[in-house]
């Protein structure tokens, strides 16, 4: 995968609860993690005293952030629905030249701020709800 534009990257919502996926307006960074614990088995048998870890095992979750600007009112209404109701809608994050994750999430974090002198931005952050799928493109 060679270089890409950061905007590229993009992070969408099911706003119908019906595969209607539209870009969360106004994000201006976006980021994806993905992580995977890991089960130590090590034991006194361990060859020469090395940690040995379960294959397979332990808990795996992704984790997806962004910020921006105030774009677009239905959006922005969907991520506060979400987050006040507790739900866990579908996403959707396009990586580009890689692949769409797709799955459940719930909004953990939503932040507002603004100055007086600029633009009112907001904050995300979202922890995976369930199993996630990637399709390659």
């Amino acid at each position: 995968m060679g270089a890409q534009n950061g905007k590229d990257l993009l992070i969408k919502v099911d706003v119908t609860g019906a595969g209607g996926f539209e870009t969360m307006a106004g994000l201006r960074a976006t980021r994806i993690s993905f992580n995977a614990e890991s089960v130590d088995v090590t034991s006194l048998e361990s060859q020469g005293g090395w940690r040995e870890l379960l294959a397979g095992a332990g808990m795996k979750s992704a984790g997806i952030s962004g910020s921006g600007v105030f774009k677009d009112a239905a959006t922005d209404e969907r991520a506060r629905q979400i987050f006040f109701d507790g739900e866990t809608p579908d996403f959707q994050v396009i990586i580009p030249d890689f692949g769409i994750v797709e799955g459940v999430f719930q909004i953990t974090s939503i932040e507002y701020a603004g100055s007086h002198n600029g633009e009112a931005t907001y904050e995300m952050a979202m922890s995976s709800a369930g199993a996630l799928s990637f399709s390659a493109v």
